[in-house]
């Protein structure tokens, strides 16, 4: 068998992503890679080149781009960075309690199955409403200002596949998914 040929079969093994993947770095599309049929585009850190949005913007039109980052300060931002440069991406988080190494979160550190929960629940923000909800009602929900808020807003991040976070980023998330009050009621009491 030729190296070529045994690539193919590999890549026949694995299920076929056919969006492009932005994800952070190398060793992200590494463990992408080792269970996907895929192609990423790496950000390299926080700053987007002009270069990297063009090439983000092109895979856009052509295939669709899912956003896979971390769950982190940095990862945070690239992936507000990637949206307001290039309308129309679909973006799918981890569950940060299990993508973890140590005390280290993130993608390079997610399992087959972890990765497959989120990619199963990515989220477009293509022909949607967006939401309304106002930091009032995450505080009617126990969401905020609550001894156990951040417990309850990380339950409702698992339930609807947004990820975890302070307040602000998931009123964020929550609007910009045109995620109802009573739809987040029902993540929460569920």
């Amino acid at each position: 068998m030729t190296a070529c040929s045994g690539r193919a079969a590999e890549m026949a093994d694995k299920p076929r992503i056919p969006q492009v993947l932005v994800v952070e770095g190398r060793n992200d599309t590494v463990r992408l890679k080792t269970y996907y049929d895929c192609d990423t585009i790496e950000t390299h850190g926080t700053c987007l080149s002009v270069f990297t949005v063009g090439l983000i913007a092109k895979a856009q039109a052509v295939r669709g781009v899912i956003v896979l980052t971390d769950l982190d300060g940095p990862g945070n931002r690239i992936r507000e960075a990637v949206n307001q440069a290039v309308p129309g991406c679909a973006n799918a988080y981890l569950n940060a309690s299990e993508a973890r190494a140590g005390n280290k979160v993130g993608v390079e550190h997610a399992d087959r199955a972890v990765l497959e929960e989120a990619l199963g629940h990515q989220s477009a923000p293509a022909d949607f409403k967006a939401g309304s909800l106002q930091a009032q009602d995450l505080y009617e929900l126990g969401l905020l200002g609550q001894p156990d808020s951040a417990e309850r807003r990380q339950k409702a991040g698992q339930v609807l596949h947004i990820g975890n976070g302070n307040g602000r980023r998931m009123l964020q998330r929550l609007n910009c998914l045109g995620i109802t009050k009573e739809e987040l009621r029902k993540a929460i009491h569920g």
